[in-house]
């Protein structure tokens, strides 16, 4: 058992290794979604069977991580709901319920809809692609076929290989697609402000482990005291950042914390160790993106950081080179509606 084990785990190494190569394709789509959700835009999923499910399940993750609506980050799946659950065969043959899919939520120009095909030839996905196209929506599609070339379509190919259970896209393609997804929100979040010092700021602390950390977070960036700092979250509803605004106009001494950091929030920024100056390395500018017909909510993050973003504070603590800066030119958002929900991520084993 424990050889055939390393021969499975032998697939997880190559579906890592994929991943790495495809990094440079997976920095143009997070540059789209970053433009999407920066001009008021959505981040769409769209897939069937496992691609589906993990889908949902990185958009189920963004609001209580990063503080964001569950309307910015959504999934479409092939069989609805249901199919998060259980499998729902033919769900994926169904070409028109993409389109409808998309139809449904409202897809428009400020959003980008990604496909998730470790085939890429799922209908439901390619329809639903389609239609966003026409829309004149943002597309993408993280797929694992080498000859899954969709015309106009960002494409993130994560070249797995055949998998040891001939078909079994659950497991290479499967972590590999895991692994890009969660890269892909991680640093269209980091770029939107959604992380400070390396801390998830904007997390909703709606159990008692994250009330703690959120209470840690506030004594480490403010320097506060315990007391001090479940004060501020207490009288701040629990919200991070207005618990370090409070700290910061109270002007405590000696904490680093500035009025002017505590509104902006930010993505990245501090001087190596050991280092005079420190290496500075430029970020690309935010693209502006078209307008479109369609309407989306405001990113919920404070009005400073969703229009400006920042800078990117992460630390990398016990390491000899600690800190590097990185700034994040400024991102418009527009105002709008909420057109659809995220939804719930569970997984099961699937095709995809």
């Amino acid at each position: 058992m424990r050889r055939a084990l390393g021969v499975l785990h032998d697939g997880d190494v190559q579906a890592t290794r994929a991943v790495g190569r495809a990094l440079p394709a997976l920095a143009h789509l997070a540059s789209l979604a970053q433009r999407a959700l920066g001009s008021g835009g959505r981040l769409v999923y769209v897939g069937a069977g496992t691609s589906g499910r993990l889908g949902a399940l990185d958009a189920a993750e963004c609001p209580p991580t990063f503080g964001v609506a569950p309307s910015r980050v959504i999934a479409l799946v092939a069989g609805g709901a249901p199919a998060l659950r259980r499998s729902i065969e033919g769900a994926e043959d169904d070409q028109e319920a993409g389109r409808r899919a998309v139809r449904r939520a409202r897809v428009g120009a400020r959003d980008l809809v990604v496909g998730i095909s470790a085939s890429g030839t799922t209908p439901f996905v390619l329809a639903a692609l389609e239609e966003a196209r026409l829309r004149h929506a943002a597309t993408g599609l993280v797929t694992s076929n080498p000859s899954a070339r969709p015309a106009g379509v960002a494409r993130v190919l994560l070249e797995t290989g055949a998998e040891l259970v001939a078909g079994s896209t659950r497991m290479k393609a499967g972590s590999a697609t895991k692994m890009a997804l969660s890269l892909l929100s991680t640093a269209v979040m980091l770029r939107l402000g959604k992380v400070l010092d390396g801390r998830m700021v904007d997390l909703m602390p709606t159990s008692a482990k994250l009330r703690l950390r959120a209470k840690r977070m506030v004594m480490e960036l403010s320097k506060a005291s315990a007391a001090e700092a479940e004060a501020a979250l207490t009288q701040g509803g629990w919200n991070v950042r207005q618990a370090l605004a409070a700290l910061a106009s109270g002007s405590r001494s000696g904490s680093g914390w500035t009025p002017d950091r505590a509104r902006r929030g930010g993505l990245l920024a501090a001087s190596r160790r050991g280092q005079e100056q420190g290496r500075e390395t430029a970020t690309a500018p935010l693209a502006r993106s078209k307008t479109g017909r369609e309407t989306a909510t405001a990113l919920p993050a404070t009005p400073d950081c969703a229009r400006r973003g920042g800078l990117l504070a992460a630390s990398r603590r016990g390491q000899e080179q600690g800190r590097e800066t990185a700034t994040a030119p400024p991102a418009r958002s527009k105002k709008g509606r909420e057109t659809a929900t995220a939804l719930p991520a569970q997984s099961k084993r699937a095709r995809s």
